[in-house]
């Protein structure tokens, strides 16, 4: 199996799901990305989604677009993106996923860059403004290379179109929770239920949900359902609490997982609602 495949098994094995995690390659500096990849993994993160910085980050919120913003002024290029991922691959097996825009990829020679990816360690693409319809070389280089692919199924995705995206899937399906942009929220959507069983009779690849879910308790609301769980602002916002610290990040951003990491297995928020009660 490949490392995504062996991440969805073990979270089955342990009945939870998986604790995907996302921040930007690069933010704020080089050093202190290493340190916030290597505090995610030390602290419950199953899979990690790496944000290649870009100046037109068309569906992320003003979080992760500044977090893109500092990357970018601190000097990341598709190099040093690669480089990270090295560095990471030095402490750890875990899945990288690459959360990217498909300029990024094209503008470098789709075969040449997903070949890139895969010989600094990447396991995965997701290319966010990519169609499956039009992806066919991006695909080929994944097969070629050995980097699954993921692509998005959205609330307002027909049904019609859920096998498609699924039959271009390899890795995981990423269903975004929400219409818009990343962003902390205070509600999870209401419809996760309802919108994972569509998704299920359609495929047997394992799905993340993702967009809006930022505390324990959200997690553990998505976890009753999803194979895995996605937070990236949430974490983001520990990078951006601590600008002017920046040695605090690693710390803060691990506690922060810590604490998420405990929403995912199943049952976690009846669990700790019961614990609460008896206080």
């Amino acid at each position: 199996m490949s490392r995504i495949q062996q991440a969805f098994a073990r979270a089955r094995a342990e009945n939870r799901a998986a604790f995907v995690a996302y921040v930007c390659a690069g933010d704020p500096d080089f050093d202190t990305s290493l340190e916030v990849c290597r505090a995610l993994l030390a602290n419950g993160v199953d899979i990690l989604e790496l944000g290649v910085p870009f100046s037109d980050p068309l569906a992320d919120g003003q979080t992760n677009q500044l977090a893109a913003q500092r990357a970018l002024e601190g000097g990341m290029t598709a190099s040093r993106v690669f480089e990270l991922v090295k560095r990471v691959r030095e402490f750890s097996d875990a899945p990288i996923v690459f959360y990217t825009y498909y300029n990024l990829v094209f503008a470098n020679g789709v075969d040449a860059y997903v070949g890139a990816a895969k010989a600094a360690g990447v396991d995965g693409i997701l290319t966010l403004d990519l169609p499956p319809e039009e992806a066919n070389e991006v695909m080929a280089a994944g097969d070629a290379h050995g980097v699954e692919t993921v692509f998005i199924i959205a609330p307002t995705t027909p049904d019609e179109r859920i096998a498609r995206i699924a039959a271009a899937t390899t890795g995981f399906i990423y269903y975004v929770s929400r219409e818009g942009v990343t962003g902390v929220r205070d509600q999870v959507a209401a419809n996760i239920p309802e919108a994972v069983a569509r998704i299920r009779a359609k495929t047997k690849l394992p799905m993340v949900v993702g967009f809006g879910i930022g505390t324990r308790d959200q997690v553990a609301e998505v976890a009753a359902h999803a194979d895995g769980v996605v937070v990236g602002s949430a974490l983001v916002n520990c990078i951006r609490d601590h600008l002017t610290e920046r040695t605090k990040i690693p710390a803060a951003i691990a506690a922060r997982a810590a604490d998420l990491s405990m929403g995912v297995a199943r049952g976690a928020r009846r669990n700790r609602e019961i614990g609460d009660g008896d206080k």
